[in-house]
């Protein structure tokens, strides 16, 4: 009969049916970081239970951390507390920990998929809403509380009820200037922020095959913003090459015979879905949140919708937004006036996003009175943008060059937005305070408009400047 990923990954990695109804799933990798795996450690040592298979986590600094001085003991007390938290439950219970001197810190999104610890026909799971991202390998991958942080490293198992499955497919080819982002604020929009609950995304069609790996890993790491408890995209042979010869993946006669099963664990043709979606590619434009959710977000070209144009559900929320962000039902997005870039973030802070945004940039400079930062996603991100003199390309222009780590994309380090501030941003939230100012505004945008914007001081559509 035939199955989707999701059946097979979900069969392969159940323990048993439990009395709830749920399902025992192992928990093939398991990811932490300094934020949410402090208290699960300590609940840890309080019922003197040991990490059950230590082998299978993995541990990284990203949130707190922060990307310029990055000397210890760090200024902020807090950040400082936490990373000597992580770095002593990691040496206590086995482990491995990526830190500052390992040359592989990270967000830890960007470092899953680069080291080859995220790999097709896995259950990933990781204290961190945007852990979708790892679906675009062809995993099933999920955020999980600190409670299940827990559980994972005690049991190395979790409780969970299987969604159902939509399959969302794009067709069609997209336009110049039109990426990876744009495609996922496109289904948000069409689907809303609600649309996904109770579901899974499968991403597919001509549009999503025909996408890199990092355009992929853009995708699926913002499926949660659509509501959606996870999203994932076929293993293929782009799938294949991207994994060949990273740090983790299997090497030689292994890695064929992974690809043999990795290949096996894809989608059947006639494989049954709950429901089907469809978006026409060549109908994307370059996406622009104007509101308080990713889903309230226009073309580069149109204009903000007045609340009656929304169903009657969302007109509240429509005007709180429009309120928040001091703008006018009909006004056209682009024009609006931009005080910061931030070009990071799990979403948007890879190899291919800074190479675009540097090629949008190159030659141009920062408007004045825009404060610009590009933040690579790792340290080994980092390392191959300064072999290319990406680096260079950013200060020229203007932006400032700083450390891996999350950056302005949560406000929990250094690096926030002050007052009212609005802010051109790569990353995946828009709520109110995310950025770190609660009276701060953030406008999420593709790496090529988020370096358009820096140049003009505004929204800009940056398929002007490419012409």
């Amino acid at each position: 009969m035939a199955a989707s990923l999701l059946d097979k990954v979900w069969d392969a990695h159940a323990v048993r049916t439990l009395p709830s109804g749920q399902t025992q799933l192992l928990i093939g990798l398991h990811l932490i970081h300094e934020v949410t795996s402090p208290q699960a450690f300590q609940a840890l040592r309080e019922l003197k239970v040991p990490v059950r298979m230590p082998a299978r986590t993995f541990a990284t600094l990203d949130h707190i951390i922060p990307t310029t001085g990055q000397q210890r003991p760090f200024a902020d007390g807090v950040a400082e507390e936490m990373t000597v938290h992580l770095t002593r439950n990691a040496q206590q219970s086995g482990v491995p920990f990526f830190g500052l001197d390992s040359g592989r810190q990270g967000i830890v999104h960007v470092i899953g998929p680069e080291l080859g610890l995220t790999q097709p026909g896995m259950t990933i799971a990781c204290g961190d809403s945007h852990t979708a991202t790892h679906g675009a390998v062809g995993a099933i991958a999920f955020g999980i509380g600190t409670s299940q942080v827990r559980d994972v490293l005690a049991t190395q198992c979790l409780a969970m009820a299987k969604p159902k499955l939509r399959q969302v497919r794009v067709d069609g080819a997209l336009a110049k200037g039109v990426y990876a982002k744009d495609v996922i604020l496109a289904i948000i929009r069409a689907l809303g922020v609600k649309g996904g609950v109770g579901y899974a995304y499968e991403y597919a069609g001509p549009v999503i095959e025909g996408m890199t790996m990092e355009e992929r890993l853009t995708l699926c790491n913002m499926s949660i913003e659509g509501g959606a408890r996870f999203g994932y995209v076929n293993p293929d042979q782009t799938t294949f090459d991207y994994l060949r010869g990273r740090h983790y993946a299997p090497a030689g006669a292994a890695f064929d015979r992974a690809v043999t099963w990795w290949t096996g664990m894809a989608s059947d043709a006639g494989a049954s879905y709950d429901d089907v979606k469809r978006l026409d590619g060549a109908a994307i434009a370059p996406m622009v949140t104007w509101g308080i959710n990713p889903g309230q977000s226009v073309g580069v070209g149109e204009r903000i919708p007045a609340p009656e144009a929304t169903p009657e559900e969302d007109r509240t929320t429509h005007r709180e937004a429009l309120a928040h962000m001091g703008f006018q039902a009909g006004q056209p997005i682009a024009g609006a006036k931009i005080d910061v870039v931030f070009i990071g973030s799990c979403t948007n802070s890879r190899i291919s996003d800074l190479r675009v945004a540097a090629a949008v940039a190159k030659g141009h400079k920062v408007a004045k009175g825009v404060r610009a930062l590009v933040v690579p996603g790792s340290q080994q991100v980092a390392k191959a943008a300064e072999a290319e003199g990406l680096h260079e390309v950013f200060r020229e222009a203007g932006f400032e060059w700083r450390n891996a780590g999350c950056s302005m994309c949560l406000g929990m380090n250094d690096d926030k937005l002050q007052g009212r501030e609005m802010s051109a941003s790569t990353s995946n939230r828009n709520f109110i305070g995310r950025q770190g100012s609660p009276t701060g505004r953030t406008l999420l945008m593709s790496p090529a408009m988020a370096a358009a914007a820096a140049l003009a001081g505004a929204v800009t559509d940056v398929r002007e400047m490419m012409r």
